[in-house]
């Protein structure tokens, strides 16, 4: 009698072997169409607007500047100037919708941005006789397809146009209107208040330019991770939304030296777009993520279901066939392909509800 249980024992362990390679191979197919989510997600970004990032309002300068060189020569020197704002207010205001292409989904955003900005005019005085070409109020942005209408902009009590395009070489996407340097002089300070609507999708970033920056977001969303250098001074987080507050000085940022790297001397702008404060709208745990959670316990549940069956056999002194034991292993394998399948159609939740075997198993 021990002989014969100890062989069931071997082949029992041995079903349970076997059964693992089919929940193995699940597993790849968990991922592989998890992969597939994401490069739909990638598609929907590239038809309409993907993740944004957000630098400025800032003011752009260039001049000329004739020099002579030892034989008297003339030549003319480029010269480029970033004028950062001594106060930044921001309200940013993200509403979420969804896109759906076959049985996958992305979820996009639109934000209303109320933006206020005040420059000091004082460091323009030592341009007012220099050869300008150029001076324009620029708001560079990651993906400019995600520019709405109804976006604008006043500066000083005057409305101004934006126009597409930065104008500056290192950060060419973006936005840039025309400013009269004559306007700006006859003011210590100019506010500057823009209303900007943006699309995109999961990430959303802010560069704090300004000397002081105050950011508030809020967003119907709740699961925000926040992102980039600096967290929230304060956040308040339910089960339909999120607000988030945050503060910051150029002390903490730095922005005036990585303008200068980025616009003026090296033309390295890598730290300048990484420096940044914002959230990324992810999903909690998608289900995905549940179905590969669930595949975790599957030798677990595989072991607990032979042991039963093996314990009722010795005491109902009832012999189960080794080929019952594979059919019930399948069978559990089986569940778990369905449960990816279904829950792609109808939710995790339900997707395990409506198949048995969770319910006999356990």
């Amino acid at each position: 009698m021990r002989q014969k249980l100890g062989n069931k024992l071997l082949i029992i362990a041995g079903l349970v072997l076997l059964i693992l390679v089919p929940i193995m191979m699940i597993k790849g197919l968990i991922m592989e169409r998890s992969e597939r989510h994401q490069e739909v997600q990638q598609e929907i970004a590239r038809s309409s607007s993907g993740e944004q990032g957000i630098i400025g309002p800032f003011l752009y300068l260039e001049y000329m500047e004739t020099k002579h060189n030892e034989q008297g020569q003339s030549y003319s020197v480029l010269h480029k100037q970033v004028f950062l704002p001594s106060e930044l207010k921001w309200q940013a205001q993200l509403s979420t919708y969804e896109k759906f292409r076959g049985i996958y989904k992305a979820n996009l955003y639109r934000s209303q941005n109320d933006i206020s900005a005040t420059f000091n005019t004082r460091k323009l005085k030592d341009y007012a006789d220099k050869n300008i070409t150029k001076l324009n109020l620029v708001m560079v942005v990651q993906d400019i397809r995600g520019i709405g209408v109804g976006s604008a902009v006043q500066m000083a009590g005057e409305s101004l146009v934006f126009q597409p395009g930065s104008q500056i070489k290192q950060l060419a996407d973006g936005v840039h209107a025309a400013v009269d340097l004559q306007t700006l002089l006859a003011r210590d300070k100019v506010a500057v208040q823009i209303n900007l609507n943006l699309q995109g999708m999961k990430r959303f970033a802010i560069a704090p330019v300004g000397e002081e920056t105050h950011v508030t977001m809020t967003a119907d969303w709740p699961h925000p991770s926040f992102v980039g250098d600096y967290l929230p001074t304060s956040s308040s987080i339910d089960s339909e939304q999120f607000t988030a507050k945050w503060q910051t000085n150029f002390f903490a940022t730095n922005m005036q030296e990585l303008f200068g790297n980025c616009v003026r001397s090296k033309g390295d702008c890598s730290n300048l777009r990484e420096r940044s404060l914002g959230v990324n709208l992810v999903d909690g745990v998608d289900h995905y993520l549940k179905s590969h959670r669930a595949t975790n316990y599957a030798l677990l549940v595989l072991v607990l279901v032979f042991s039963s069956f093996f314990l009722l056999e010795i005491l109902r002194k009832d012999a189960i066939h080794p080929v019952q034991y594979g059919f019930v292993g399948l069978a559990i394998a089986v569940f778990y392909l369905l449960l990816v399948s279904l829950s792609e159609h109808f939710g995790f939740n339900l997707a395990y509800l409506v198949w048995p075997w969770p319910r006999v198993c356990c």
